[in-house]
């Protein structure tokens, strides 16, 4: 157990490190920096002279394994940077919007496991159309572009029906209900394919454990179907759905950028465009860094989730 627990500590920080790293280089690698999207902005131009002043205010005209090393020192004091345009930090930046990101995807999470989950057992357990009718969602719901989902959710449940707000957000603290109602169509746009990925694992894996020997002896037994089912039959098929869902909430982490900007949700995605269009590299690191910790929470939870569901993994 301790030499896996060290070993996953120790692919987390490398993944940490390639992560971060690529990115700066990524960064470098784009045209334009910081300082022509500061000097942008002033109404007069500016001289070259001007943009060599900037660069070096900025710390930009030092090479890039340095700005990499200097974000790493600030790192290890618990510090992301300072935002190049506003001179906030980074870390209170950020702190405001990691909750509006993982409402939203912590949320399609559970509903397309739920969902998920329970069409994938109905369809598994009722062979026939019931089958199909679960292949047939999963197709449909992986064909649909999010981002038309998204604005015909706007138009019929905002626009037509004012049954939610079509943008915009409230914290939990301030208004549980209104916090709900403002999640509800990006989790519901985003949930579309992914409750359909979901069902399809869900419908295979289950369906060949109910074929199995073990589940003919409980039927022998006079077991019921909802015992063999949810008890015994789910607890095996549930592995792959648990790998399923895990890759889930790390593509979310790509998949609310979008969804973000649509409903105009202040969270990570809708501050990495912003930052990404502006050159803003400490703000990219930072909101970088959020992303690998979520992966790295998602794997964690993962491997916990494999040893509690299959026994055989407990063991050295």
């Amino acid at each position: 157990m301790l030499r896996e627990t060290v070993r996953w500590l120790g692919s987390s920080v490398v993944l940490l490190f390639v992560v971060t790293g690529l990115t700066f280089v990524l960064v470098s690698l784009a045209p334009g920096d910081a300082a022509k999207s500061i000097l942008s902005g002033q109404s007069t131009g500016y001289t070259q002279e001007q943009y060599e002043q900037t660069r070096r205010l900025l710390g930009l005209d030092q090479p890039l394994p340095v700005q990499y090393w200097h974000w790493l020192e600030n790192l290890v004091h618990g510090s992301l940077g300072t935002d190049l345009f506003n001179g906030q930090p980074v870390t209170e930046a950020l702190s405001g919007r990691i909750v509006p990101s993982l409402s939203i995807i912590l949320g399609t999470v559970l509903v397309s496991g739920v969902l998920g989950v329970w069409l994938g057992i109905t369809g598994a357990r009722r062979a026939g159309w019931t089958g199909r009718l679960v292949d047939v969602v999963s197709l449909a719901g992986l064909a649909m572009p999010n981002f038309w989902l998204a604005l015909v959710l706007v138009e019929l449940l905002a626009v037509r029906i004012v049954a939610f707000p079509a943008s915009g957000y409230v914290s939990p603290q301030t208004s549980p209900a209104a916090w709900l109602a403002c999640i509800t169509l990006p989790i519901v746009t985003l949930s579309a394919g992914a409750v359909a990925v979901v069902a399809k694992q869900t419908r295979d894996s289950m369906a060949d454990v109910l074929s199995g020997e073990f589940v003919t002896m409980l039927r022998a037994r006079g077991l019921s179907t909802v015992s063999i089912v949810y008890k015994h039959a789910l607890r095996n098929a549930a592995v792959p759905v648990v790998t399923v869902l895990g890759l889930l909430l790390v593509n979310l982490l790509s998949g609310t950028v979008l969804i973000e900007s649509v409903f105009a949700v202040p969270g990570l995605g809708q501050q990495a465009v912003a930052a990404g269009s502006g050159h803003n590299l400490p703000m990219i690191e930072g909101i970088a860094f959020c992303f690998t910790i979520v992966v790295v929470a998602a794997n964690l939870l993962v491997d916990l989730s494999y040893r509690l569901l299959n026994p055989k993994a407990r063991t050295p």
